[in-house]
């Protein structure tokens, strides 16, 4: 069992300079007399498989285990795309109390580091209880949760240094060596943007990162200038519709999770802005060219298909800002 080295003497104190006490945990969810929260289910041996819109297989795995009472979608969905390894390999997740272990373990592990629970027993009454959980389907973590936790604590997965994390005893954010020993494990991040081109395509980094480890992003475009506008220097600026076909071509590159789904992204714009027609309009133009391509050119008319994948703006939720006054 493999937990996170912290200290525990630091981290017990609180923001305001005094001591924090632990967590007592009384057993909620999984019984007291069995001696596994995997214990409480009847297991099965499954195959997953995903097909797309043409029957042609894009996933399988013929040895998953997985709780009796699930559904074959719930199967199909979490062992193709939560899972660990290549399948075929030893390091695989063949079982989904592997899966469930992998990231509630690690999570109990950091509590007790961290001074969340008053005892070492306190620990194991939340892990088994939030594994219990789990397990019969009464909840369910994010993506990235799945995608990320544990697999440097439980297995010892590394990778180059390309993340952030707090650290809270020097107030500043560091980076670590290891992305997988603090993982990236938010579904959802806002970011801003100034109007000024190094921030710009900093965005855009910070987007791929972001899809790359299974979490979503979104932001407000309405700091960059409308292309109607001059530049000091001569000439116009480029309006945030312009990259906006830089930010969604990220998107549709670089898989969220290093898996076969779109990235999760939004992306909005007050109803003040210059733009803003364009941008209401943008996708409905698009969309029409697609409608063509279907049409005339013959083209498959599934979203996955040759015609949305040449367009634009197909990658992101667009939004219009509204103010009060509107």
């Amino acid at each position: 069992m493999a937990s996170i080295q912290t200290s525990g003497a630091d981290s017990k104190v609180a923001a305001g300079g005094g001591t924090r006490q632990g967590l007592q945990i009384e057993a909620r969810f999984c019984p007291v007399d069995v001696e596994s929260p995997f214990d409480t289910v009847e297991w099965s041996i499954r195959s997953a498989v995903i097909q797309d819109e043409n029957g042609q297989k894009l996933f399988e795995q013929t040895d998953a285990e997985v709780p009796a009472s699930w559904s074959q979608l719930a199967t199909n969905v979490v062992v193709s795309k939560y899972f660990y390894g290549e399948v075929g390999t030893p390091e695989r997740e063949r079982s989904v109390r592997q899966l469930i272990h992998r990231v509630t373990r690690t999570i109990a592990d950091w509590g007790l580091a961290d001074g969340y629970f008053a005892t070492a027993e306190d620990a194991e009454r939340f892990y088994r209880d939030l594994s219990w959980l789990c397990l019969h389907q009464h909840g369910a973590f994010n993506s990235p949760v799945w995608f990320n936790v544990g697999l440097y604590h439980q297995y010892g997965v590394t990778g180059a240094p390309c993340n952030w994390r707090w650290d809270a005893t020097t107030g500043q954010a560091v980076q670590p060596d290891n992305p997988y020993e603090y993982p990236q494990a938010s579904a959802c991040f806002i970011q801003s943007v100034e109007d000024n081109m190094e921030d710009i395509m900093r965005l855009a980094t910070s987007e791929a990162m972001l899809f790359k480890f299974g979490s979503g992003t979104g932001t407000d475009l309405s700091t960059l200038r409308s292309h109607r506008e001059k530049l000091s220097g001569g000439g116009r600026p480029s309006g945030p519709l312009s990259f906006m076909r830089v930010y969604d071509q990220i998107a549709a590159v670089v898989k969220s999770g290093g898996k076969t789904r779109r990235a999760a992204k939004m992306q909005s714009l007050k109803v003040w802005h210059p733009d803003i027609l364009e941008f209401i309009e943008c996708k409905w133009k698009e969309e029409q060219k697609a409608h063509v391509l279907i049409e005339k050119g013959g083209y498959e008319a599934n979203f996955n298909g040759e015609a949305y994948s040449s367009i634009l703006f197909q990658n992101a939720n667009l939004s219009v800002r509204l103010t009060d006054d509107f």
